[in-house]
């Protein structure tokens, strides 16, 4: 007869196991946040531009029907231009600033993440042009 074996019960893990563990995932989860936070605010205010774009058009196309008149994101919803289904603030939920020129040129913005008009982060389409610094 063989001798009877002992069962060997599965060991447990340690405390300072799940501990280590636990540290990694947080670790990898706090790289992963921090790249993605990154994409997200780029992905917002390209999601402004596009839409300012598609204001600054409906404000054009509402000027050559209207005259001079410069309307306000309001008055294209009240004239029916833009549909109650479309956004009509940034993503920031600010309402976009339309100005029109004395030329014909029209800009709409947005405040950008700072939610204050006239700052280095508004988001204006059509974009300003680049300034050329010349030094001597």
């Amino acid at each position: 007869m063989q001798p009877l074996r002992k069962r060997r019960r599965p060991r447990g893990y340690s405390l300072v196991e799940i501990l280590v563990v636990l540290t990694i995932i947080a670790l990898l989860a706090s790289v992963i946040g921090i790249a993605v936070f990154g994409h997200l605010v780029k992905a917002r205010a390209e999601t402004t531009r596009q839409s300012a774009l598609k204001i600054r058009q409906t404000v054009v196309l509402y000027r050559m029907d209207r005259g001079d008149e410069c309307p306000t994101v309001e008055a294209l919803r009240t004239a029916e231009l833009i549909d109650a289904a479309s956004k009509t603030t940034d993503a920031w939920d600010q309402p976009f600033l339309v100005k029109c020129g004395e030329r014909g040129e029209v800009h709409v913005s947005s405040a950008g993440p700072d939610k204050k008009h006239g700052t280095e982060d508004d988001i204006i389409a059509p974009e300003p042009p680049a300034r050329v610094v010349v030094r001597e």
